[in-house]
């Protein structure tokens, strides 16, 4: 058979009716006969068109409140029936089965009612059964069958009627149909978790599906010969990276939108301070300052390690001024990222082409909820998001030695920045800057020693008498499971120290502390970053 089908008749039922007027008036144009149900049809009465109604197609009324109009054998048959098929011609002549060549469906707005506040009675009336059933139908008999769900594909079909004298081509039907069964996977999707986890309370249902929807494919993924994309997910979710506004640059890599990422969920944690700016390479800081300025706070963070900071990414958690622009521009940036940008800002970023700047409008809760997914060969690991915090109230110190109150500020400081770098994570800090930061290293100890280091570079480079380690407060993500890593941060010149504690040698570890005279808190609570 030929794959051009012509449209002599559609059914048309939609939530939105956004472009039904000019739809109608497509499908007009080629004598297309319209049935139609309830407030679908009303509006195209409204606009001067003479649909027929679907009791008068099915015999039976509308009834039980709209939920019974669509579910019958005419209406369904029509769109199931295979043409080309004998047994199928006669059953349809037999029953006086009308073919149906379009249908156009949205689905009732069940995620908007959700997130409206909606009770749950009205909730559930907005659960689409006849809509999605003629999707469906629709899409798997897509040989014979045109199914449009969305109002921004109505020109495509319009054009491809004018085109083809009424006819629909079958490339046109497939990409719909495929198009139609991603709706409906969605569509049953939303309402599975809002099951799950808004009305049973379930917290790791035994089955869980979820969706999301394509943003954009990006330049590559972790290397050039990785292609990747940004999908978003369908509901609520935080506002972050993934909805920034890019205003200039290249394309995006997933390594950005990654170290993008990671430079904002750290960011979010000072959104309510003082101005403060953030350098990351590779997913890890290499710099954090807070200042009375955002200029302030970039020249400190960079001097924490300005080595690693080439072709970083930097995030702010204030509008950007000219100033602060021109100083972050006098090195070469992969991306910027910020809340808002002056125009004077954007002008000088407008100057670096390549330069990626993306704008936020807001920073997101570091306290949210929510949940973080990692693939692993077969399997996908869930857990909650680390959104954990420590207050003062809930240090305690377990040294002779009482922390003063600028190494209790360090300490905090310190132990927020820790936070957000992968372990094993060490984090020297001083008067609200980074002094030197350790990642990733298979010992803790090691990441010590590394911080140091980059601490008495910094000194070296920027002609300072001593490292800013002497006089540091000092952060670990996890307990010191040996003295050593602490020994390797007093050696550096740590004054005071906070972890979480719980080692089998915290006693110990106590102890060097004490002989060292540094002062040292717990937590309870430790911070893993892999």
């Amino acid at each position: 058979m030929t794959d051009l089908v012509p449209v002599r008749r559609a059914l048309i039922s939609l939530s939105d009716k956004s472009g039904l007027d000019e739809l109608a008036s497509g499908l007009a144009r080629h004598g297309v006969e319209i049935v139609s149900t309830g407030g679908t049809a009303a509006k195209l009465r409204e606009n001067g068109a003479s649909p027929r109604d679907i009791s008068e197609l099915t015999g039976f009324p509308e009834m039980m409140d709209g939920r019974v109009k669509t579910l019958h054998p005419k209406v369904h048959g029509g769109l199931l029936g295979v043409r080309d098929n004998p047994d199928h011609a006669a059953a349809m002549e037999q029953y006086g089965i009308a073919p149906i060549d379009l249908v156009v469906v949205n689905l009732y707005p069940f995620l908007n009612t959700v997130m409206s506040g909606a009770d749950r009675d009205t909730i559930i009336e907005n659960i689409d059964i006849g809509g999605p059933s003629m999707v469906r139908s629709a899409a798997k008999n897509h040989r014979h069958v045109a199914i449009v769900t969305d109002p921004s594909d109505y020109a495509a079909l319009l054009s491809e009627l004018d085109a083809n004298g009424g006819s629909t081509t079958l490339e046109l039907r497939k990409r719909l149909a495929a198009k139609a069964f991603a709706l409906t996977a969605e569509y049953d999707s939303i309402i599975s978790q809002w099951f799950s986890f808004a009305d049973q309370g379930e917290r790791w249902p035994s089955n869980w599906t979820f969706s999301s929807k394509l943003k954009m494919p990006l330049r590559y993924g972790e290397n050039p010969h990785q292609s990747a994309a940004l999908y978003l997910p369908i509901g609520p979710a935080a506002h972050g990276v993934a909805q920034a506004e890019q205003v200039q640059g290249k394309e995006l890599s997933y390594n950005n939108l990654n170290d993008a990422n990671a430079a904002l969920e750290l960011l979010s944690e000072f959104r309510d301070g003082p101005p403060t700016l953030v350098i990351v390479k590779h997913a890890n800081p290499c710099g954090v300052a807070t200042r009375d300025s955002l200029l302030d706070a970039w020249k400190e963070a960079l001097a924490c390690d300005s080595v690693s900071a080439f072709g970083g990414i930097v995030a702010t958690n204030r509008s950007l001024d000219s100033a602060t622009a021109s100083a972050i521009t006098d090195i070469f940036t992969e991306v910027v990222v910020a809340p808002e940008a002056d125009d004077e800002a954007k002008a000088i970023f407008a100057k670096k082409k390549n330069l990626r700047l993306l704008l936020t409008g807001t920073l997101p809760d570091p306290t949210r909820g929510g949940t973080s997914f990692a693939l692993i060969v077969g399997g996908l690991l869930v857990q909650d998001r680390d959104n954990g915090m420590i207050g003062r109230d809930q240090l305690k110190c377990v040294t002779r030695r009482q922390p003063t109150e600028q190494e209790l500020r360090d300490c905090l400081f310190a132990w927020t920045v820790a936070k957000h770098v992968k372990s094993n994570a060490i984090v020297y800090a001083k008067d609200g800057v980074t002094a030197g930061i350790g990642a990733g290293q298979m010992n803790r100890r090691d990441s010590a020693r590394i911080a140091a280091i980059r601490a008495r570079e910094a000194a070296e480079a920027n002609g300072w008498p001593v490292p800013r380690t002497v006089g540091s407060a000092v952060a670990s993500d996890a307990f010191f499971p040996f003295a050593d890593g602490l020994l390797a941060a007093v050696e550096a010149g740590a004054t005071a120290v906070i972890q979480p504690g719980g080692s089998i040698r915290d006693e110990e570890v106590i102890a060097a502390a004490d002989d060292s005279g540094v002062a040292m808190l717990f937590t309870g609570m430790r911070h893993f970053r892999h």
